[in-house]
Formats: structure tokens, sequence, C-alpha cells
């Protein structure tokens, strides 16, 4: 594995181009840029943050288009989580980093509805969220656009009951450290100023505990 030294410029200018033209002409023609310049950054990254994170994942290029309306081959981004709870994502509009819970099944809501409208830990979710908010992150998720039943709408936590998922994330763009190697340093520091909320989240929602389908 090399050392991660960023991500280039032709990163972006390389999503630019498949944003225009999602075609496998287009992957097939730029696939070394894709490989040097994203893939290989991207690997590199992750291999240098493992130690303290967790293993990664990254997600497959190709889209999953069965049952899509939308038939494109390629994904616009290349993202990748850690084990740790830590997502980040280059695209044409540069690098994002989030964390939180993305998907949820049916008990791990109700697990997160009742954390939320418990005195103790719900407001203490409220004051993770505040905080993040202050240092740039947006707060999003699945949301209800009513109340859930079984909970007051005057509830002074009715807006976070609305969620069936929860997660934060900072678009940063296109900075100039994004090309350098202090860019390992930045997703790590977000990482950590979000690791209050995935905590949160483990200790009050946890895996699913509904059986799994077979695979």
């Amino acid at each position: 594995m090399s050392e991660f030294t960023g991500f280039p410029t032709e990163a972006m200018i390389f999503y630019e181009g498949l944003e225009a033209d999602n075609s496998r002409t287009y992957w097939s023609d730029h696939r070394e840029v894709y490989e040097k310049a994203v893939r290989g950054p991207m690997l590199a990254l992750l291999a240098e943050l493992e130690p303290e994170f967790g293993q990664p994942h990254v997600f497959r290029p190709h889209r999953d288009v069965r049952f899509a309306k939308d038939k494109s081959p390629y994904k616009t981004a290349i993202g990748a989580y850690i084990t740790g709870g830590g997502y980040v994502q280059v695209s044409a509009r540069g690098l994002m980093v989030g964390s939180g819970y993305w998907q949820t099944a049916s008990d791990q809501v109700e697990r997160l509805r009742a954390a939320v409208a418990d005195d103790v830990v719900g407001p203490k979710l409220e004051t993770v969220l505040a905080t993040l908010r202050e240092r740039g992150y947006e707060i999003a998720g699945n949301q209800l656009k009513t109340r859930p039943r079984g909970f007051d709408a005057d509830h002074p936590r009715i807006a976070l009951l609305r969620y069936r998922t929860l997660m934060a994330s900072r678009e940063f763009g296109e900075p100039p450290w994004l090309a350098e190697p202090e860019c390992a340093s930045r997703v790590a520091a977000a990482w950590r100023e979000m690791r209050a909320l995935r905590e949160w989240l483990d200790r009050h929602v946890g895996p699913s505990r509904l059986p799994q389908p077979r695979r």
C-alpha cells in the first residue's frame, strides 16, 4: 500500500466528467485516472487511519440498477466507511465526512425513540447535536412528516423523535489541503468530533436484534 499523499485535482475532474458522461465508454477511457487519482488515494487514506478507527470498506463504483429508474451504471462519488462508524466520500464537489446510523431496522427505530424520549439520555443527545452544529456539521436523517405514534405533539424533543435514522456530516469542498497528506489528519479530526454521536447511538440503539435474512 502506497503512502497517502492526498486527493489530487484529477479526482474531482474525473467525477465532473463522469457526471456529464456516465457511460462505460467514459469509464473505460478514464479507468487509469480512477485507479491512480481516486481509488488509490482512498485506499491509502483508509490504511493510514485504520489503526485508530477500525477496518475500512470501500463501496464498489458500480450502481445496482436492477430496480432503479436511473440506469446510470456508475456512482458519481467514491465512498468508504470504517467499523468505528466514520464515513468519507470524494466527488466532483470535493470531500465529505460523516458518521451516525444511515440505515435502521424497526427495532432500532423503537430504541432510538425510547432513548430520545428519556429525560436523562435524550437531553444528552441534544447537547451532542448542538455541539456538532456549532462546529459546522449538518444533522440529517430519514424523518416522519408527523409525530410518531404514542408521542405527544408538544413533547420537548418531538423534532428528534421524528428521526428514523440519524447522522452528522460536513462538506469540506476542495480546500488546498485535500491534495496534501494533511487531509488524513483532517478526516481523523472530523471523525473524532463526531465520535460522541456514534457512541450515543451505539450505547442506546445498537445493532438490529431482528433475524437477518439468508443470503
